[in-house]
């Protein structure tokens, strides 16, 4: 039996952690004054360039199929140095392309398709890709950051949301221009659209993104039924 003050067999305090002032305090052999100071870029307008799209699904099939083609190119080659007849695909395009014509249709086809997938791979390799991702601003030399242009149209849309006489707002975001369309059930409409370029102004710059897009707003009456 336990006296009424008493815990019980089944019940213990546990071990606690007092908070200890260690992790606050600099370690003594540390001076405060020689701590590295943050990266920055000098003079730094704030300009970022477009993050790079690795591209691994276009680079993967096009190293398969040159890897194939040579592969089996090679095999057939080293099958003809060690006296075996060659494959017959072989023979066959060699005899079909010295009797076809360079003016043929077939032979124009072949070479517009393959010019056609040239320039796509040129383009590719040029152009920097992931279009929907948006640079912010850069100010300091070890960080990059980038935002979604979905989230970007739903920050603005948000935004428009929450003006005076706004019922629904519709965002399309792109790289440089973002168009807003909203209806607007109360309120003058030149009014409405003034707020609205005053909120979504502020709500551009608050995006922090390297090139900030244009606005386009427009603000109609819903349409009546019947």
């Amino acid at each position: 039996m336990t006296e009424p003050g008493e815990p019980t067999g089944s019940t213990r305090r546990m071990p606690t952690v007092e908070p200890s002032d260690d992790a606050h305090t600099p370690a003594p052999d540390v001076p405060g004054d020689t701590r590295a100071p943050v990266p920055t870029l000098e003079q730094s307008d704030g300009r970022a360039a477009r993050f790079w799209s690795a591209r691994r699904v276009p680079a993967a099939l096009l190293a398969l199929v040159l890897l194939g083609a040579a592969g089996l190119l090679l095999y057939d080659i080293a099958a003809v140095r060690a006296d075996h007849p060659a494959m017959q695909w072989r023979r066959s395009l060699a005899d079909g392309l010295a009797e076809q014509r360079l003016d043929d249709t077939p032979v124009l086809v072949g070479a517009g398709v393959a010019a056609a997938i040239g320039l796509w791979l040129i383009l590719l390799a040029l152009t920097p890709g992931l279009r929907d991702l948006l640079p912010m601003r850069r100010d300091r030399a070890d960080i990059r950051a980038g935002l979604d242009r979905t989230a970007a149209a739903l920050v603005l849309r948000d935004r428009a949301v929450e003006v005076s006489g706004v019922q629904s707002v519709r965002v399309r975001m792109g790289r440089r221009k973002a168009k807003v369309r909203a209806l607007s059930h109360f309120r003058e409409l030149d009014d409405v659209r003034t707020d609205l370029d005053a909120a979504l102004e502020q709500a551009v710059r608050e995006l922090g993104l390297a090139r900030p897009p244009a606005l386009s707003v427009q603000v109609h009456r819903p349409a009546k039924k019947g």
